[in-house]
């Protein structure tokens, strides 16, 4: 069983100390940050723009994954690229041409993600599987932190991994929502690459501690 990258989400942590929040993830043995883009439109909540990105990358070294949960995401991969991503990510259930966003995501040097929400199945991005790097499970429905998980979304995870092990593709399989103590050994099973973890990280009075577990290595 692999051991996945843990990254926490920004969204959970006290937005008025937020450089704060990105010190707590880089000292806890995490190694990615993981920055949730809403627009109020995708989703029902708004969160913050390329600038926070922007104003926290000379923070910390570490692995930039920014999840755009937006309407129309073409229009913001410049702006983020720029602010200091590494992995931009954007729901193919907003994007007419999601090939060609791939596409644009290569060219500006960062590395492509898709994600999709809990109805929706994988194959609708199979054909898409040789050309990301991230693939992205929804395992609540996106729009607010501290959800139930889906557990059935861990079907998804499964067949991206034959997928890959057919050799459709050489991409990072992540989850994202209701990822805890409990939760993280059936994603652990299921053979996931990276954790997004938001509230239980930053509810964590040991987060060092939780990212062991997380990782089930305590």
């Amino acid at each position: 069983m692999r051991i996945p990258i843990i990254a926490p989400s920004v969204l959970s942590a006290d937005f008025s100390f937020m450089a704060d929040g990105v010190a707590l993830i880089g000292s806890s043995g995490a190694e990615w940050v993981h920055l949730d883009v809403m627009d109020g439109c995708f989703v029902p909540n708004i969160s913050f723009g390329p600038k926070m990105v922007a104003d926290l990358r000379p923070h910390t070294a570490q692995i930039f994954d920014v999840h755009l949960m937006v309407q129309n995401p073409a229009n913001f991969i410049d702006s983020f690229a720029q602010a200091g991503a590494d992995y931009i990510t954007f729901h193919t259930e907003a994007a007419v041409h999601s090939h060609r966003l791939l596409q644009a995501i290569h060219e500006k040097g960062k590395k492509a993600g898709i994600s999709i929400v809990p109805s929706t199945p994988v194959s609708l991005i199979e054909p898409l599987l040789p050309f990301v790097d991230l693939i992205l499970i929804m395992t609540v429905n996106p729009g607010y932190g501290g959800q139930p998980i889906i557990p059935e979304c861990f079907e998804k995870v499964r067949d991206l991994v034959k997928f890959r092990e057919a050799g459709r593709g050489d991409y990072l399989i992540s989850v994202d929502g209701g990822i805890n103590e409990a939760t993280a050994p059936s994603a652990r099973e299921a053979e996931v690459d990276i954790m997004v973890a938001g509230s239980a990280f930053f509810s964590a009075v040991d987060k060092g501690a939780l990212v062991r577990r997380l990782k089930g290595l305590a």
